[in-house]
């Protein structure tokens, strides 16, 4: 992995600005930073995806943003209404959180509902499923690996940066090799050292979220 060139680390990097006191001049900011480093996303609120997608248009960067955020407990209908608003405004790819509590009670038919309902509204877009690891078991994860899978979803995603704990590399090796090469794995929550990093990608994800991206590439680089 070490052999991974700059601009092959920053496609992999979801540049992330998701706390609830974000300002304007932050959001520029980030998608300022993400068209200079070719990242591949910014990763915003729901309320600043319209002036996330005028400030990066004319880039190759995308827009993602958060549905049923953070804790997943939206009613389905309400989640896919969030997914239209999003594309309206200009989203490209969705970071939903799962019903937790529902896997939690073993309501199976439900969680996959949850996630395809969500899908379907993306039409094609990429929907990436946040499981929120820290409250999981293992075999919680890999149940939630399983039905987004099912549901079809792009991605699993470990964290949403605001539980217990974010990313661990036990839980991505998991991830991972539950789903094999036929999702993709987003690890995020707690990423801030470029060490760390390269470890999540060793350990299988093929997206990281963040909001420390440029120190993560300006360590990488050595400046």
């Amino acid at each position: 992995m070490s052999q991974l060139t700059q601009g092959a680390l920053a496609a992999m990097i979801d540049h992330t600005l998701l706390k609830p006191d974000a300002t304007r001049a932050e959001l520029q900011q980030l998608c300022d930073e993400a068209v200079r480093f070719k990242f591949a996303t910014v990763c915003v609120q729901p309320y600043r995806v319209h002036e996330a997608a005028n400030r990066v248009h004319d880039s190759e960067v995308k827009v993602c943003t958060v549905i049923g955020f953070p804790f997943g407990a939206n009613a389905s209908p309400v989640k896919a209404m969030e997914v239209i608003r999003a594309l309206a405004d200009g989203a490209h790819e969705l970071d939903m959180v799962m019903n937790i509590g529902a896997l939690k009670d073993g309501q199976l038919d439900y969680v996959e509902g949850d996630i395809r309902a969500v899908v379907k509204a993306a039409q094609e877009r990429l929907v990436k499923v946040i499981l929120e690891t820290s409250l999981l078991s293992r075999d919680e994860i890999a149940l939630a690996c399983e039905l987004s899978e099912k549901a079809g979803a792009g991605f699993v995603k470990t964290s949403t940066g605001f539980s217990s704990a974010g990313a661990t590399l036990e839980n991505v090796r998991l991830m991972r090799a539950t789903v094999g090469d036929r999702l993709g794995v987003k690890a995020s929550g707690g990423i801030r050292d470029v060490g760390f990093f390269m470890q999540m990608i060793e350990a299988g994800a093929n997206r990281v979220g963040t909001s420390a991206s440029v120190a993560l590439m300006e360590s990488r680089a050595g400046i």
